[in-house]
């Protein structure tokens, strides 16, 4: 498998030998293998998981008729994988955290960042403001953001008050510190974005 699916739980930290190493911890499993794509059928190859056990009565009628003509639980998420070898990977089939990752592995993992609401400028770009001094009426705005008559209008990409975070965010080259494949989590070294609960990815790194 290229990944897999999991829920962040929060951070602590773990020693090695005499360094003591930040982790966030991440359930990542069970999942299960509810739909096998193949060229044949779908025209690409990709393996369908499940995760995130789901009460049957809170599925709808379609979803309910596809986990069942794979037989297996329903769930909260589904999403999709490549795989190296599709063909030894059956509908059904149960994947833990330790069948696809081991100890000392890097990955990235994507996840929805935190949502700060709509912030100024200090905040959201780091600017440092204007003068502290009586009289200065400036604070914390952003200053001018136009040139004007020529071109007369403000560049596209121009940095100004917004929404902040809530976007998808890939952390890159993350080292998985330990696996504890009978609690299906995994140990990461450092932040991962969003907050806990929230849903991540976690695939292998792209750039190891």
């Amino acid at each position: 498998m290229e990944g897999i699916l999991g829920k962040k739980i929060g951070m602590t930290h773990v020693f090695v030998g005499m360094n003591q190493i930040p982790v966030t911890v991440v359930e990542a499993g069970p999942s299960y293998v509810v739909q096998k794509k193949t060229k044949a059928t779908d025209g690409y190859e990709a393996v369908q998981i499940g995760f995130g056990d789901k009460r049957p009565s809170r599925v709808n009628k379609p979803l309910t008729g596809h986990y069942k003509k794979y037989g297996t639980p329903t769930t909260y998420h589904l999403k999709e994988f490549k795989a190296l070898d599709i063909d030894a990977i059956k509908p059904g089939q149960t994947i833990k955290c330790s069948d696809v990752f081991e100890v000392g592995q890097f990955v990235d993992v994507t996840g929805t960042s935190k949502g700060r609401g709509f912030q100024g400028v200090v905040k959201r770009w780091n600017f440092k403001g204007g003068p502290g001094g009586h009289g200065s009426k400036h604070g914390r705005t952003s200053g001018s953001v136009g040139q004007g008559a020529d071109p007369g209008r403000v560049f596209k990409g121009m940095r100004m008050p917004g929404q902040m975070g809530n976007k998808q965010i890939t952390t890159q080259n993350l080292e998985i510190v330990d696996i504890k494949a009978d609690e299906n989590v995994i140990l990461i070294k450092g932040a991962l974005p969003g907050s806990v609960g929230s849903l991540v990815v976690i695939k292998k790194a792209l750039k190891r």
